[in-house]
């Protein structure tokens, strides 16, 4: 896999149009907290041209409720429900991949327990003629600033939990990874670097994808809070820095998972082993001390181990290939 940085960003400065932009979202079994959203998207001003909707398989009243807004948020939506549930990882990449095709210059990502400031897209398109991977801010459920881990240690492969979060004067950070909760990104990287990876099925999957966007554009954090934060996630005040809990299948995949982002160092030539392995011992660590005490329990260790047997097999693939590009390398 070769990805080909032209930086092109402060130098296009292309006019943004919010009718050009479309909010993706992601949603499973979900419907209350998609109401929420969807009626904050049917808020904005300005709104997006399209608002795409991936349904996970899900049991509940999601197609009604998709259906109920039809005529009333203000934009065109385009709903897609899978047969399968493909997990988050599996609906962004079917998500970016209907917006692309749609024609979007600006695709927005987000999950369904988040709801959108009236703003929130004037906010994100005043950086769009400067750069082309922003990730905007968000409010937490209890209204705070959320602090999201926006710098990867990249030997590491793991997010550097104590980035600096205050912003200087210039009012953007610059990151290296990403975040399917608010990604706002450009079809010209979506098309470099191809559709986020399904084989994720969750976890790893927007850290990787955003890292891999920063290869080839400037990516940045920006100091606009466009996203609030709708569900309550049991956590563990550290002081600086909140631990949320987790679930057993989140565990399993966080540690099969690094395996996939093994092999895409691999194809970059960028993977060193020791300094990849001591990362992989500290995402155990973590999750380990997250069982103790942010869910106060030892069940579940089990699914640690689980995902670094698995992950053993990915790892050992010689057919394993990155996701491809879009469109060919020079274009």
């Amino acid at each position: 896999m070769t990805l080909t940085s032209s930086r092109p960003d402060a130098a296009q400065n292309e006019q943004f149009a919010p009718s050009s932009a479309t909010i993706t979202i992601v949603t499973f079994n979900r419907s209350g907290l998609l109401t929420r959203l969807l009626t904050s998207i049917a808020a904005m001003d300005p709104k997006p041209g399209h608002v795409v909707i991936i349904d996970n398989a899900s049991t509940d009243d999601t197609t009604d409720v998709v259906e109920s807004f039809r005529d009333s948020i203000g934009t065109e939506i385009v709903y897609r429900r899978l047969d399968t549930n493909t997990g988050g990882s599996g609906g962004f990449s079917e998500g970016m991949r209907v917006a692309y095709e749609l024609g979007s210059t600006w695709i927005w990502l987000m999950d369904d327990d988040v709801e959108v400031v009236p703003d929130g897209l004037a906010k994100m398109g005043k950086w769009a003629p400067r750069f082309r991977s922003i990730q905007g801010r968000r409010y937490d459920f209890d209204g705070s600033e959320f602090y999201w881990q926006y710098r990867v240690a990249e030997r590491l492969g793991i997010p550097i939990p104590f980035a600096p979060s205050g912003f200087d004067e210039s009012g953007y950070k610059e990151m290296n990874s990403g975040c399917f909760e608010g990604m706002f990104i450009h079809r010209d990287v979506v098309g470099q670097i191809g559709l986020p990876d399904p084989r994720f099925f969750i976890y790893w999957d927007d850290q990787t994808y955003g890292w891999l966007a920063s290869r080839v554009t400037t990516s940045v954090i920006v100091d606009e809070f466009v996203l609030r934060r709708t569900r309550e996630i049991k956590q563990w005040d550290m002081g600086i820095r909140h631990m949320n809990a987790s679930s057993d299948a989140y565990r399993y995949y966080i540690m099969r998972n690094r395996a996939h982002i093994k092999q895409y160092y691999r194809a970059l030539g960028v993977y060193h082993p020791v300094s990849f392995a001591l990362g992989t011992a500290l995402t155990f660590g973590k999750e380990v001390i997250r069982l103790l005490f942010v869910e106060r329990k030892a069940r579940g260790m089990s699914n640690l181990f689980r995902g670094l047997r698995d992950g053993g097999t990915i790892a050992r693939d010689r057919d394993w290939k990155p996701m491809p590009a879009l469109v060919p390398a020079g274009t």
